[in-house]
């Protein structure tokens, strides 16, 4: 017996001591994608053979002006279904929007004093606005620079006068897109307001950064209650500043002559392209307004992002990239003159109950990149936070924002993070909505790079989400 255990107890002490061993450590997985690779080639693919910058061109001067209800527009839209094919998106189709017909016909602003004669005064009116129906409307100006002066005067007091709003953009606000939006949301520049008092008409200062005589269109809000729908126009900042000099020496005359008239409506498309994903259907949406101001190329506005919502998919197919998830561009009809292509997509998502990742826009003009605005919850934010060193080397380190644009936003309703591509926006208002918004005023590097961080951000939410 004690033979026996002699020799079974090295054996047991051997598997004894085996067990006690350290478990062999498995080796940590491999990542799937060198990212820092991943955006340099995505990078180098559109800075060298990108077309965003050739399609603008083709856009604003093939195309040239696209208002929604015109034969501009519906050019647009064969315009844009080829873009989309080109760029190997493999589902295109286009979706029915009512929008407004609304013809601008011939206008003009002139101002005198009493001893002085007639002088005009280059002028836009708002979108939508009602007109003279081609007569003369006269009256004294009545100037108004504040919410509260206008509060403070009595219906007496501003009856059949013509209200002028020299209210600018304040230029100690640094992000111009916020200095823009409080002033837009002004009650001074309120045709409902004002005609409620029993003013005649209302000029305003044009809402632009710049400092020349350039008018910037605006598109006009009549409340339902309205039982006058006064005429509205805008002027540029050297004669609102000119035309506040002359009111505070003297009484100004301003005649006003508009053939302004809206004709019911008619179908314009959302112009659609996307590329189905390889995993899912799940959607990752990318939208640009393909419309313009009915004066204008709209080559900031938003002609770059349409270019740039194109070079995505682009870029992919170029690439080999597999998507995971469907990413669908969505070009949106008539964004500036009442946003009907906006709310159509959100109830087409809705209806269809499609499962949308992100809703990406872009709208702030091809400028250089500087960042992306998180409209999301807290933590979805935080998700962004691993992958900002990728984007630091291209000059993108804003992540800061949470707002995003008018054509995504109704997609937040439907509980879709939204996500809005951040750029240097210092000139965008010196050409927003006017006719210098031209495509000699878009820079080929700066787009190219705006788009090549968009397909980065699309890349990294396609293989993570």
């Amino acid at each position: 017996m004690k033979k026996l255990v002699y020799i079974l107890l090295p054996l047991f002490m051997s598997g004894f001591l085996f067990s006690q061993k350290k478990p062999i450590k498995k080796p940590k997985p491999i990542a799937k994608f060198n990212y820092i690779e991943e955006f340099k080639k995505i990078s180098d693919e559109i800075l060298v053979n990108g077309v965003a910058y050739n399609n603008l061109g083709e856009l604003t001067k093939g195309v040239g002006i696209r208002f929604s209800g015109t034969s501009g527009y519906a050019k647009a839209t064969e315009w844009a279904e080829k873009k989309l094919k080109e760029a190997g998106a493999e589902n295109i189709w286009k979706q029915e929007v009512k929008v407004p017909i609304w013809m601008r016909g011939r206008e003009s602003l002139q101002i005198k004093t009493d001893n002085g004669d007639w002088k005009n005064i280059r002028m836009l009116s708002f979108g939508n606005s009602e007109g003279t129906k081609g007569k003369d409307l006269v009256g004294d100006i009545l100037l108004v620079n504040d919410v509260q002066e206008l509060v403070n005067l009595t219906n007496a007091q501003v009856k059949d006068k013509i209200i002028f709003v020299n209210y600018p953009i304040d230029p100690k606000i640094i992000n111009t897109v916020d200095a823009y939006l409080i002033a837009a949301k002004s009650k001074l520049l309120s045709a409902s307001v004002i005609g409620k008092k029993g003013a005649k008409a209302l000029i305003i200062r044009s809402l632009t950064t710049s400092h020349d005589d350039v008018p910037h269109a605006k598109q006009v809000y009549y409340e339902p209650d309205d039982k006058v729908r006064i005429p509205a126009m805008t002027i540029g900042v050297k004669s609102a500043n000119e035309l506040e000099n002359l009111l505070k020496k003297q009484t100004v005359k301003a005649k006003i002559n508009m053939t302004a008239e809206s004709k019911g409506e008619t179908i314009n498309h959302n112009v659609i392209g996307e590329i189905p994903g390889k995993k899912d259907a799940k959607v990752i949406v990318l939208g640009a307004q393909l419309d313009s101001w009915d004066f204008a190329e709209g080559a900031n506005d938003d002609g770059s992002g349409v270019v740039q919502c194109i070079e995505v998919l682009r870029a992919f197919k170029a690439l080999g990239i597999e998507n995971n998830h469907t990413i669908r561009v969505v070009l949106y009809a008539n964004s500036e003159n009442g946003g009907q292509g906006r709310e159509a997509y959100a109830a087409y998502v809705k209806k269809k109950e499609e499962k949308h990742l992100l809703a990406f826009g872009t709208d702030s003009g091809g400028y250089t990149p500087k960042g992306f605005s998180l409209d999301m919850s807290p933590q979805r934010r935080q998700l962004f936070n691993p992958w900002k060193s990728y984007f630091l080397p291209y000059g993108v380190y804003d992540f800061e924002q949470t707002t995003a644009i008018q054509d995504i936003a109704p997609l937040k309703k439907l509980d879709i993070p939204l996500m809005e591509l951040v750029v240097d926006t210092h000139r965008y208002f010196d050409y927003h909505h006017s006719t210098e918004d031209t495509f000699d005023k878009v820079n080929k590097r700066e787009l190219h790079l705006g788009a090549a961080v968009m397909t980065q951000m699309i890349f990294m939410i396609d293989k993570n989400w």
